[in-house]
């Protein structure tokens, strides 16, 4: 799927023109976000829907010094330190499931000069991921633990409706489930108490257009693959 950068679909740009505006961005300029924007995309999100209307997501957004200082840290942790999410990560990936994974790593490794087998690059590509991919900001997603699965769903809901409304106000944006892979951390680092679920990040800034990293874009699946009609 292909569509207009996100800074070109902006607002104004219909919805369908925004979700195929929208993708991971894993390149960023260090220019900062304007908190007037940041602000006025967290208005839009917080339009997301939710259980009862409980809205059980909290968030965490650095800038500036505070970022830089969150990426030092964390890839110095990650040096000595396992995983440990609040969320369990998938066990295995099979069928068709594996088969995307490996397709959008493999369109990856490509789009950079990866080759396949190469795993000194490919783990120096995936340290990128704590690096933020040089975004100069980061939100922690955060749900209350009291609701479960489906205060975890809810945040699910906001963060896509985040991720599109950062799209209408040009701003390139990535949901990360690896930042959530050290939740210990985050927790001491971010004074994050026990009643919350650490559940994802999302680094968001401006897109670098002429890194080879934003240069390639996922497919999705056929509707008989996902539909099932009944009637």
């Amino acid at each position: 799927m292909s569509g207009l950068p996100v800074e070109q679909a902006g607002e104004g740009a219909s919805f369908e023109q925004l979700l195929l505006a929208r993708h991971s961005c894993r390149a960023f300029l260090p220019t900062s976000v304007d908190r007037d924007v940041i602000q006025r995309i967290l208005r839009t999100a917080q339009l997301a829907p939710s259980w009862c209307n409980a809205q059980p997501w909290k968030l965490i957004i650095t800038g500036g010094e505070a970022t830089e200082r969150f990426r030092r840290e964390l890839l110095e942790h990650i040096r000595a330190s396992q995983p440990e999410p609040d969320i369990p990560f998938p066990q295995a990936y099979r069928g068709v499931y594996l088969d995307r994974r490996r397709t959008c790593g493999f369109q990856l490794y490509e789009a950079v000069g990866i080759a396949r087998g190469d795993r000194e690059a490919s783990s120096q590509q995936a340290r990128e991921n704590f690096r933020f991919f040089g975004a100069p900001h980061v939100a922690i997603v955060t749900s209350d633990v009291s609701l479960g699965q489906y205060g975890t769903i809810d945040c699910g809901a906001y963060v896509t409706t985040f991720l599109l409304a950062a799209a209408a106000h040009g701003v390139a944006s990535i949901a990360q489930a690896a930042l959530a892979s050290y939740s210990p951390f985050l927790r001491a680092y971010f004074d994050i108490p026990e009643d919350r679920v650490i559940v994802c990040g999302i680094s968001f800034g401006y897109a670098d257009q002429d890194h080879p990293a934003n240069r390639f874009r996922t497919t999705r699946a056929p509707l008989n693959e996902v539909v099932d009609w009944r009637g």
